[in-house]
């Protein structure tokens, strides 16, 4: 940047407060010197110069149908329809989106932490334009740049929802951390709607996954295996070293890395939609549950029962945890012959946690409501036996104890010596 652009960028706080001049697109770039603009252009990366100063841009374009994990790229244009069909309230919903308007970001920074010691070096992102997905990559070739990187990000953006991975608590705000250092001098940031995935995941596939990294949720879960691909801990030392060297070689592997991450959203999103859905003929029963149960969490009553109904057949564990869901769903809706029928049903379980949710909610229903001191007795009584019984690990998993069900039953002896029939 010449000397001359810096200082007119201080004339606002020279001058008590004037607008600043605005930046000339135009500027003339034939005395920017690009190191290795041969090779990255070889590797279709290209410079976009901004005010004498420049970034990187690689683009790449994919058919939609090109297949990425178990998933095509028009796959995603059967998920984004499904939810403008559907009148359910949820947090991944894209009722009221077309596909282009979504669009699916990641980033690379130089830390894991926040604030504004931690500089991105890549905005990568991709999104559906006519027949193809477009991915588009800003590279910041030196920590000084971060005004062409964002005004290249920024100036053709005009999306409404960004799809990430953990992305509101770390990309999201880091972008706009940085953004406040150059926000003089480039367009404003866009008011966007967000779909954060990690979360999903984490409610469908924690009882599988030990952890929640997109590789693994790759490999286990989207039948995707990376190759040769660099990990994403190494990209801040890579990226250090690029400053140094400026060859492109370190770079380019981060940009794979980046790239993967970007696809894989695509294809991540579109296999939570038909999970959600029941689209997935190989949906597993647990996956199953884990859907009823989220839209139970979120009161859309009809959808859970439909969702948790069809698991209720079974004897398997995942059959008594669906039947302790509906069971508390017809709790909430105060119909305690239902609940206290579904209850029962749930004491029949192998699974002593469940089983004492089971035993403390009937004691409940049988004291409260329909006003039977001897059955709420005998429930707590099986409880106390059980726990007296079990190791300490089961009480450890329980949110219930032993002191609980001793007191309550203390309580019910009392009622029951006044009011025994």
């Amino acid at each position: 940047m010449s000397l001359k652009n810096k200082l007119n960028r201080l004339k606002p706080h020279l001058s008590g407060g004037s607008q600043p001049e605005k930046m000339d697109p135009l500027t003339k770039t034939f005395n920017v010197l690009v190191p290795f603009r041969e090779k990255w252009e070889e590797e279709n990366v290209f410079p976009y110069f901004f005010d004498q100063d420049y970034c990187l841009i690689r683009e790449v374009k994919y058919p939609l149908s090109h297949q990425h994990g178990h998933y095509c790229f028009r796959d995603f244009l059967t998920a984004v329809d499904i939810w403008n069909n559907q009148s359910v309230s949820h947090p991944l919903s894209a009722e009221g989106h077309h596909a282009e308007e979504i669009f699916f970001f990641d980033t690379e920074t130089t830390g894991l932490g926040g604030g504004v010691g931690n500089t991105i070096f890549l905005l990568g992102y991709a999104s559906i334009s006519g027949e193809q997905l477009i991915l588009r990559q800003h590279i910041l070739p030196y920590p000084g740049a971060e005004v062409p990187l964002y005004q290249s990000f920024l100036e053709k953006v005009n999306y409404k929802t960004l799809v990430t991975y953990n992305g509101k608590s770390f990309d999201w705000p880091q972008v706009k951390t940085r953004h406040t250092l150059v926000r003089e001098h480039v367009p404003k940031l866009p008011a966007f709607g967000h779909f954060d995935l990690y979360h999903a995941v984490r409610r469908l596939w924690k009882h599988k996954l030990d952890r929640m990294k997109l590789a693994i949720v790759e490999k286990e879960v989207l039948g995707l295996e990376r190759v040769d691909d660099i990990p994403g801990f190494l990209a801040p030392m890579i990226y250090f070293d690029f400053i140094e060297s400026k060859q492109p070689e370190g770079i380019l592997g981060i940009l794979k890395h980046n790239e993967i991450d970007i696809l894989s959203l695509v294809t991540l999103y579109t296999h939570l939609t038909f999970q959600l859905y029941g689209i997935d003929r190989n949906q597993t029963r647990p996956e199953s549950y884990e859907v009823g149960r989220w839209f139970a969490n979120l009161g859309e009553k009809k959808e859970a029962e439909k969702v948790l109904s069809k698991l209720t057949t079974g004897n398997d564990v995942t059959s008594y945890q669906a039947k302790l869901i509906l069971a508390y769903q017809h709790k909430k809706e105060r119909n305690w012959a239902m609940a206290q029928k579904m209850f029962l049903d749930v004491v029949g379980c192998d699974d002593d946690r469940i089983r004492l949710e089971a035993f403390l909610e009937l004691a409940k229903i049988h004291e409260h409501r329909l006003i039977d001191y001897k059955l709420a007795i005998k429930y707590c009584q099986k409880a106390i036996l059980q726990l007296t019984q079990s190791n300490n690990q089961t009480q450890m998993k329980s949110h219930i104890t032993l002191e609980q069900f001793e007191t309550r039953l203390k309580r019910l002896e009392r009622k029951y010596a006044k009011f025994p029939g």
